[in-house]
């Protein structure tokens, strides 16, 4: 096609990108472009038609997002919209929505491909695709393809929503006596250095390993946090299969056999608890992936691009960060950003795991400064941790941060007594792991405030407390318990009865 400036002083000839119904995308011999349509005059047969525009949303990757989450949404936009979503099946991959307003009228088509997360990046770059879906991080290596096409800053805060929460959880058949497994002993069996149930308190079995597709993000997941993380890779004996209901059938029919899979997909085999040697363990619930106390949580991302979407796609995008969207999200039973209240009276456990590891460096003195701090409060979902060797907060995090700001700024907690508490692992004296506690709640609170542009809203408070190692989620001579006691929660005064 041809595009030529009304006024004469510029033809181009390209390929159509995008059109979002006022400026036009065009890819050129000197790159891509974007224009006022109004103001050019186009000549081919890929021209779009402005009379005829509807609005069009491209989304590519992960079917964690793609098979259950996202359409409960499209079709949850649409009802709160007042629209009418018709989903199109395409090809075994391949959908849509049609979403047309009460008269008939195209308004939007959001279509979809299931593929992996590797794949949705390659579809991004190839501008196939406008939204990445997600079951990791994007790589660096994928970040910097990103930036050589000129899609600048692809891992930039803007340009990443985590929309919902995933795990890796370790699987075995009921009929395997096995009732917990550490995660250092779970990634000794995947490296190939543990080859029988025996050496993990089990019977005298070979150790069959199972694992999904390994291009999807979950798999390449586990690997990168499981096995690169302590410097081992993925023995060449692991059985990888084309999906998780396939991991979870093989669990399933043989005794010796150690799966891994999604949150969502356990079925009737056993999932077992993460332990450490301190003792203490971490189950794969609700709650626990929520606040990402469970080691192995993995957000779900979606990745936008730098440039201007359709005013309903952005619409819908927006919606996606909303109340009534996470609402959504609860009733599939979706673990999600919203901030859902835990009484004090449900944490028992952690609170029995505080008393039994309080010793020289945490006395009972430190502990009833504990309880006194969270009396008359419970603790949100929302946990902020810090990436691994570093002192910014981690993407999970940072999205929790605009979650957070957003939902004071809607006047959620309007003239509320908000707690950042901040915890530390135990390793070194406890004076600077108060201090390094203090540091990491006193981070939390900036990043809020300067999303609410520098304040708070009038009668609200939002105050820190440094608790040093008073109450230790996991092991601290391991990295991952180390990880998880390396956090801030956040409290808020409990509902009057």
């Amino acid at each position: 096609m041809e595009l030529r400036a009304t006024d004469g002083t510029l033809s181009l000839q390209g390929r159509v990108l995008g059109y979002d119904g006022r400026y036009l995308r065009l890819e050129t011999a000197q790159g891509e472009i974007t224009l006022d349509y109004a103001k050019v005059s186009c000549i081919g047969a890929t021209c779009p038609d402005p009379d005829a525009f509807v609005d069009l949303l491209r989304f590519s990757g992960t079917g964690r997002l793609g098979g259950l989450i996202l359409p409960a949404m499209v079709e949850g936009y649409a009802r709160a919209h007042g629209l009418i979503a018709t989903r199109v099946e395409e090809t075994l991959s391949t959908f849509r929505y049609d979403l047309t307003d009460s008269d008939g009228t195209a308004i939007a088509r959001l279509s979809f491909r299931l593929t992996t997360t590797e794949d949705g990046f390659a579809d991004l770059f190839a501008h196939e695709a406008d939204v990445v879906m997600a079951a990791r991080e994007i790589s660096p290596a994928e970040a910097e393809v990103a930036r050589d096409a000129g899609m600048g800053q692809l891992n930039a805060p803007a340009r990443v929503r985590i929309l919902a929460f995933d795990a890796l959880v370790p699987l075995v058949s009921p009929a395997n006596p096995i009732d917990e497994i550490a995660l250092e002993d779970l990634a000794r069996a995947y490296a190939g250095e543990v080859t029988n149930w025996q050496a993990l308190g089990g019977p005298d079995q070979p150790i069959e390993l199972h694992l999904g597709n390994p291009n999807t993000g979950l798999a390449q997941g586990f690997v990168q946090n499981v096995l690169e993380a302590t410097g081992r890779e993925l023995s060449a004996d692991v059985v990888q299969h084309p999906g998780d209901q396939a991991v979870v059938a093989a669990v399933l029919a043989a005794p010796n056999a150690l799966g891994i899979t999604s949150f969502e997909t356990i079925g009737n085999a056993d999932a077992l608890p993460l332990s450490g040697p301190c003792g203490l363990r971490t189950r794969a619930g609700l709650t626990e992936v929520r606040t990402g106390d469970y080691p192995l949580t993995m957000p779900l991302f979606l990745y936008l691009p730098v440039r201007r979407l359709g005013p309903v796609a952005q619409d819908f995008i927006d919606w996606l960060n909303t109340a009534d969207a996470q609402l959504i999200l609860k009733r599939i039973g979706v673990p999600g950003q919203n901030a859902v209240p835990i009484p004090i009276s449900e944490q028992g456990d952690r609170l029995a795991a505080a008393i039994g590891a309080a010793g020289d460096e945490v006395g009972l003195a430190a502990l009833q400064r504990m309880i006194d701090a969270m009396e008359g409060h419970d603790r949100l979902t929302p946990t902020f941790r810090f990436g691994a060797g570093q002192s910014g907060l981690d993407p999970a995090s940072r999205a929790h941060v605009r979650s957070v700001a957003q939902a004071i700024r809607d006047g959620q907690y309007a003239g509320q007594d908000l707690l950042l508490l901040g915890f530390s692992d135990g390793r070194g004296p406890a004076s600077t792991n108060q201090r390094l506690s203090a540091a990491r709640a006193e981070t939390v609170r900036s990043a809020i405030v300067s999303v609410l542009g520098g304040t708070l809203p009038e009668g609200l408070t939002l105050r820190t407390v440094a608790l040093g190692e008073a109450l230790p989620m996991g092991c601290d001579d391991t990295v991952w318990g180390r990880q998880m006691n390396r956090r801030v929660e956040l409290w808020a005064p409990s509902a009057p009865f």
